[in-house]
């Protein structure tokens, strides 16, 4: 039986989110030995702009790279729910940086979640973690990957020196959407 999962992660330049794709498509094709397939998008502009990593995991061959309807929509910026929000295919999961993205209504049929990636990422000193916060909680809430195979990817794919804080962000935003899933609430605050 074909599992085939297409995923887009969505947000401005500047955020990390073509370098959050690469890992994620890494994760699956090199640790867990998937088919993995990822694409980039970027607006005119490069940082600032809007941009979006696709990335189609199976365990299958992949005849066709692109996203069209995404089983999973990550989005880091209010543009970016303005260009892809209504792209997500019914019974998704959307997951939202609960301080960026604000919904106007509920999408019928899809699975929402909110984690404010960026303020996690500000808590642990560097927002330029917030993507990796992200990946943490992607890999919680949609199981896209294991935990151990996005995290070696994370590992695998970061400049030497910042393995702490990386994996740090990373754990956060893993704890954050487990605690999501286990208890539907965010985690106490600190």
């Amino acid at each position: 039986m074909s599992t085939k999962q297409e995923i887009r992660l969505a947000g401005f330049g500047g955020q990390g989110i073509i370098l959050s794709g690469h890992i994620l498509g890494k994760a699956a094709a090199l640790f867990e030995k998937k088919e993995a397939v990822f694409t980039q998008s970027y607006g005119p502009e490069a940082r600032g702009g809007s941009c979006s990593a696709d990335v189609v995991i199976s365990n299958t061959t992949i005849h066709y790279p692109k996203v069209g309807q995404p089983d999973i929509l990550v989005l880091m910026s209010q543009g970016a729910l303005k260009t892809y929000g209504g792209s997500i295919r019914q019974h998704g999961i959307m997951i939202l940086d609960a301080d960026l993205v604000k919904l106007e209504s509920e999408p019928d049929g899809v699975t929402v979640y909110r984690v404010p990636f960026t303020r996690l990422a500000e808590r642990l000193g560097k927002t330029i973690v917030a993507n990796i916060v992200m990946l943490g909680a992607l890999a919680a809430l949609a199981a896209v990957t294991s935990y151990e195979s996005m995290k070696e990817s994370v590992l695998s794919s970061i400049p030497r020196g910042t393995e702490e804080l990386n994996i740090a962000a990373f754990d956060k935003g893993y704890e954050y959407g487990r605690s999501l899933i286990e208890h539907g609430r965010p985690p106490e605050e600190d």
